[in-house]
């Protein structure tokens, strides 16, 4: 038996094939989804070794004769592939059964992005104290932070990484702030590869695509790192170092994987790996956390806005402290939230800038949580506190209730 688990569910996989078989050409997947609701865009993750060995060889997937989209993934943080990751739509409580087969000679099928994940920043110009005067912006898979970079120093396009699905987008500040914003968005095609191409802050003002939604200023905006400690919430702020790259940039899944060196909290030093990640049809971001070096919590929270109205939730084994009301930068409906399991919860408080939650990291020095917003303006939109607690009522119970996959040869 083999637990892993992916940006926004978890998942069992449970294999039944005989030790010591040979990789078929042909495996079958049965997902069952134990709710008694649809779920729609549905994440099944697949360890290779259930389908080909570990070999991560050219397989597609078919549900009733229609490829079902997929794109391979790692899961470990070691940069290597080792899993695939379908999305389907299921039917409430039901079985679902799908295919996996050899490419063969066919052409892998390709499906298009819902998800992307970028970094860019200037060449070609020059640093003149802690500003970058003139350039190009050109998309890298991996930035080391220059020593000179600072906020607002017009080297990296919109200041920092950005992923986004087809409903949302996200970016943090790649600087001694490290805080989280979010880009609110009009339509679902990618939209981040022309934001701030002009080298201002534009994505401000309102545009056909969305604009960017939320006032962060010295607080952690939405689902920022941080750790508590004398009475208020501690930023990644003073570190040695910090690299980032684009850990994983597919149609289903993208990922943001920054390490933060020598990160000063609690009178001590660790280092830190964040990855950030979001899947297709969600709103969610999920964040993964781990340290060289214990320490005795870490913090995320939202902006304390005084439009926005504190709500709190739990259901099963997560629980959510969010905030909605006409706190977005164009004046309008913003949902904000962070998702936690309520196992690892100290405790909720608040500081001069944010609404807090203090977690525990568990015996590896790891930890996971959530974050997502909802903007009115969305297609589709979520529009009123109301239907904002029951969406995230919704994202508990699915977080708590695992899609079952069984794997056998054909």
């Amino acid at each position: 038996m083999l637990k892993t688990t992916g940006s926004g569910l978890f998942f069992l996989l449970l294999s039944t094939a005989a030790t010591g078989q040979s990789a078929s050409t042909e495996k079958q997947l049965s997902v069952t989804n134990p709710l008694q609701t649809e779920r729609k865009d549905a994440a099944i993750l697949v360890a290779a070794d259930n389908i080909a060995e570990g070999k991560l060889m050219g397989y597609h997937f078919q549900h009733n004769g229609r490829e079902v989209p997929y794109q391979t993934v790692d899961t470990d943080g070691d940069d290597r592939d080792d899993a695939y990751l379908l999305m389907l739509d299921l039917p409430a409580g039901a079985t679902t059964t799908l295919t996996a087969r050899e490419l063969g000679d066919d052409v892998a099928p390709t499906f298009a992005p819902r998800t992307q994940a970028e970094i860019s920043h200037k060449i070609n110009g020059s640093w003149k104290d802690r500003e970058y005067l003139e350039g190009e912006f050109v998309n890298v898979d991996s930035l080391r932070v220059p020593d000179e970079h600072t906020d607002h120093s017009w080297y990296i396009r919109y200041e920092g990484p950005g992923w986004e699905s087809d409903l949302v987008g996200y970016r943090f500040y790649l600087d001694w702030r490290n805080a989280t914003d979010v880009f609110g968005k009009k339509r679902p095609e990618m939209v981040l590869q022309n934001v701030g191409q002009d080298g201002f802050d534009s994505y401000h003002e309102p545009s056909d695509w969305g604009m960017d939604v939320l006032k962060v200023g010295p607080s952690l905006g939405l689902g920022s790192l941080a750790t508590w400690t004398e009475g208020a919430a501690l930023r990644v702020e003073t570190t040695d170092s910090v690299s980032s790259r684009v850990a994983e940039n597919g149609p289903l899944r993208s990922k943001i994987r920054t390490r933060y060196y020598g990160w000063e909290a609690h009178d001590q030093k660790t280092d830190v790996v964040s990855e950030l990640s979001i899947e297709a049809g969600s709103r969610m971001t999920r964040h993964d956390v781990r340290l060289s070096e214990p320490l005795p919590n870490l913090a995320t929270g939202i902006v304390k806005l005084e439009t926005g109205t504190p709500l709190r939730g739990q259901a099963g084994d997560y629980a959510y402290l969010a905030t909605w009301g006409d706190q977005s930068l164009a004046e309008d409906g913003l949902g904000l939230a962070v998702i936690y399991r309520i196992e690892d919860l100290i405790e909720i408080t608040e500081d001069a800038n944010s609404h807090v939650v203090v977690l525990r990291p568990d015996g590896k020095n790891a930890l996971t949580y959530y974050f997502l917003a909802a903007w009115e303006q969305e297609p589709n939109a979520i529009d009123s506190q109301a239907d904002f607690e029951k969406y995230l009522d919704e994202q508990l119970v699915r977080l708590s209730h695992p899609l079952e996959v069984k794997v056998s040869a054909r």
